[in-house]
């Protein structure tokens, strides 16, 4: 286990105050506050965001309609894609950001009706449902 050096003030006399070293062990914490993931303070603007993407209509036939997608979108502005199809497993991909996700995936069909979902409640509406 890793020690911790620190140096401790012991008052010597009124007017001088003397160092002396102390070997505490170095103990992580373990709150679940101080745990949680939280944004970085200088690395990125932003922390670790999830979301999904709901179909209300699948003009291709291929993904299927309702939840077809969840991912991530990490502080370096990266997007992480799990589609949901096909099973088991699905398929992945990397997007250098969430908007050439949605550039490339949501955008070009508008018939979907594709409802991006956040973590916080958070939604974006893309496309209209096709009229009959």
């Amino acid at each position: 286990m890793a020690r911790k050096t620190t140096k401790k003030k012991v008052p010597a006399a009124p007017e001088e105050v003397k160092e002396e070293a102390s070997t505490e062990p170095e103990v992580a914490s373990t709150e679940p506050e101080v745990l949680k993931p939280k944004r970085p303070a200088t690395q990125a603007p932003q922390g670790i965001r999830t979301f999904t993407i709901a179909r209300q209509y699948d003009e291709t036939g291929v993904s299927g309609i309702g939840v077809v997608i969840e991912g991530v979108v990490l502080a370096t502005g990266q997007a992480i894609i799990h589609w949901l199809t096909p099973a088991p497993r699905g398929a992945l991909a990397i997007f250098d950001s969430m908007g050439d996700f949605i550039k490339i995936h949501i955008k070009p069909h508008p018939d979907n009706a594709s409802i991006l979902t956040w973590d916080d409640g958070e939604q974006e509406h893309f496309g209209n449902p096709p009229t009959d």
